[in-house]
Parts: structure tokens; C-alpha cells; sequence
């Protein structure tokens, strides 16, 4: 069996100092604050639909209590004579009713859409919140 030197032919190439970074180390570094800039504009996004709908949800409440408020006082207001006037205010009172329900329709997918943006909301939180601690901890390797 016959040895031979090999260590001609092996290069080697320059170590960095300790503490410096590089190019690709910034590279990377840019790429994950990208990363925690967009979540925390999805969570600034989030939290808006969140007031948005609650906002939308209470205008269309109180537009719709105005309404009921108007046809109760042209109830009030006025007395039926005949059958005509009856069957008029019988379909007022039904409009009340239907409102009525349509309010507490209005509540309930409210409620419903704000439950699910609020549990997007803290998936996006959590993500972000990993997303800084990794990002701190590959820092202070780096540095």
C-alpha cells in the first residue's frame, strides 16, 4: 500500500473575525426584518378590520333602531279607520319584527367575524412575536 502526500493540492480559505459580519449575513438579516415588517402591517391590518366591523355593525344597528323608532311613531300617531288601515299597520308591526331580527342577525355576524379575525389576529401576534425572538437570538450570534 503506497501513501501519498496530498497536501498540495488543499486551499484554504480566509476565516472572518469574530464579530464581523458579512454580506450574506445582512442579506439575511434584511430578509427577516421584510418578514416582521409585513406582520406587523397584517397585525395594524387586523386590528382595523376589527374596529371596522365593529363600527359597521353598531351604524347598522342604529339605523335600523331609527327606522323601527319612525314606524312605531306613525303607529302612534295615527288610528286605523278601516280594513285598508289595518292591514297597512299589521304590515308596519311585521316590518318591525322583520328589522328586529335582522338587528339581532347583524349582532350575531359580528360577533362571529370578529371572533375569527381576532383568532387571526393572535396567530399573526404569536408569529411575529417568534419572528423578533429568533431575529434577536441570530443577532447576538452574529454579534
Amino acid at each position: 500500500m503506497e501513501l501519498k502526500d496530498i497536501s498540495h493540492n488543499l486551499t484554504f480559505s480566509t476565516v472572518e473575525k469574530p464579530g464581523k459580519t458579512t454580506n450574506s449575513d445582512e442579506s439575511i438579516q434584511s430578509v427577516g426584518k421584510e418578514r416582521i415588517n409585513s406582520l406587523k402591517q397584517l397585525v395594524g391590518e387586523i386590528e382595523f378590520l376589527i374596529l371596522e366591523r365593529e363600527r359597521l355593525s353598531k351604524q347598522i344597528v342604529d339605523e335600523t333602531e331609527k327606522i323601527k323608532t319612525e314606524i312605531q311613531n306613525f303607529l302612534l300617531s295615527s288610528e286605523a279607520v278601516d280594513s285598508e288601515d289595518f292591514k297597512e299597520r299589521n304590515g308596519l308591526r311585521n316590518k318591525q319584527i322583520d328589522i328586529s331580527e335582522l338587528q339581532l342577525n347583524e349582532k350575531v355576524n359580528c360577533w362571529r367575524d370578529v371572533a375569527l379575525l381576532k383568532k387571526e389576529l393572535r396567530e399573526r401576534v404569536k408569529e411575529l412575536n417568534e419572528k423578533e425572538e429568533r431575529m434577536a437570538v441570530f443577532e447576538k450570534i452574529l454579534y
